[in-house]
């Protein structure tokens, strides 16, 4: 939906000039003229006296009829699925069979053969295959292109994406160019049992509360979901389907970057979306020495540490540990909360996990709310004695 001036009716007045909230209207020789900043929100029509600006319909009605089958775009690096394409999966299945519908994946890279034969062992039971040599990486250009002209092709009728750094990239883009919406970041889905639209929930307003997201209008229905918030679809050796090979070709200019050279971070990075056991602290450590101990007891479990966001800000840890609503969302057998208060923002990263142990010296800490089993004391009292048992 867009805007445009009946300049026949303009009467040079300015009220759109001050109505308009993106600054989209400027006046020339005493006519309005619509700016590229203009969104179509009708705020201008609304408020437009002499009606000389209307709204118009520029792209083509959908038959959203035409639209089946769940979509999962299947990330890939280095030739491996990430993980949260897994959880997609399973969500995926459920998702499908309450709208009666296939589950298909969509994987773009160089050779995906073997990741293809994956995708039908967790559930697939279409790979779309884009394979070309500049996708062997990820790059904005060259994926948008591709996917979209699958989507046009194919129609889905439910996208999913894992809410990864190349999965918040991919999303918005494909959305425009598909012309639909897109919800970021979903913690649940679910299928309204009266018209089988895909609800969306999210965290809003810092995860304060929970908004519930529709896409009516439009499709695809698209969606990014938070690695770590989903169960995992069941591994079943021998499965197989169909593949699809997709046309690829790109014009010269059609890829505007180009990679230059990977550099990977050295050091040790957290691995919290696949860790079964995660001692996380706060800043009832008191000070970041505390993440030795923590690490004891991590390393003992075979697991490894996390950190609420407050002793990242602190600068006490790398943000590549913080578990949260800005953080990363985890889903352990076991998460340790040692010394954390248990703000919203932190339990919105967490909360799914199997057991939550939570050591504080406050026994009123909003964290034990949530708690499985609680321990009210000191822990670098309390977590020497588990090493000690351990």
């Amino acid at each position: 939906m867009s805007v445009r001036v009946i300049v026949e009716k303009c009467k040079g007045c300015s009220i759109c000039v001050k109505c308009c909230p993106f600054s989209a209207i400027d006046m020339e020789n005493k006519i309005a003229v619509i700016g590229d900043a203009c969104t179509g929100c009708g705020v201008c029509v609304d408020e437009c006296p002499f009606d000389a600006i209307e709204k118009t319909e520029d792209h083509v009605k959908k038959d959203l009829s035409e639209y089946k089958g769940v979509w999962v775009f299947a990330e890939q690096r280095e030739g491996k699925l990430m993980p949260v394409v897994i959880e997609l999966l399973g969500e995926a299945k459920k998702l499908a069979a309450e709208i009666g519908t296939d589950v298909s994946a969509v994987v773009c890279g160089d050779e995906v053969d073997a990741l293809t034969h994956e995708l039908f062992a967790y559930g697939a039971d279409k790979v779309y295959q884009a394979v070309h040599p500049e996708l062997k990486n990820y790059r904005t250009d060259a994926y948008t292109k591709v996917i979209e002209e699958a989507i046009n092709r194919y129609k889905p009728e439910i996208i999913l994406l894992g809410a990864t750094h190349i999965g918040r990239d991919l999303g918005p883009c494909l959305a425009v160019r598909c012309d639909t919406g897109l919800t970021a970041d979903c913690t649940k889905l679910e299928i309204d049992p009266d018209d089988k639209k895909i609800r969306q929930t999210r965290p809003a307003f810092g995860g304060n509360l929970m908004a519930t997201i529709i896409c009516p209008n439009h499709r695809p229905q698209m969606s990014t979901v938070r690695p770590g918030v989903m169960d995992k679809a069941e591994y079943v050796a021998g499965r197989e389907g169909v593949a699809i090979r997709l046309d690829v070709n790109f014009k010269e200019d059609e890829i505007r970057t180009k990679i230059i050279k990977i550099v990977k971070e050295a050091g040790e990075l957290a691995s919290l979306t696949d860790a079964e056991f995660i001692v996380s602290g706060g800043l009832g450590l008191g000070n970041p020495e505390g993440f030795e101990l923590l690490k004891k007891l991590a390393d003992k479990l075979g697991g490894t540490i996390g950190s609420s966001r407050a002793c990242v800000d602190s600068g006490w840890i790398d943000h590549s540990y913080q578990v949260g609503q800005t953080g990363t969302t985890v889903k352990p057998k076991i998460y340790f909360a040692c010394g954390i208060s248990g703000a919203i923002q932190h339990l919105a990263g967490m909360q799914s996990s199997d057991y939550i142990i939570a050591i504080n010296k406050n026994e009123n800490a909003p964290i034990f709310e949530v708690a499985d089993y609680g321990i009210v004391g000191d822990l670098y009292e309390v977590i020497p004695a588990i090493l000690e048992e351990l």
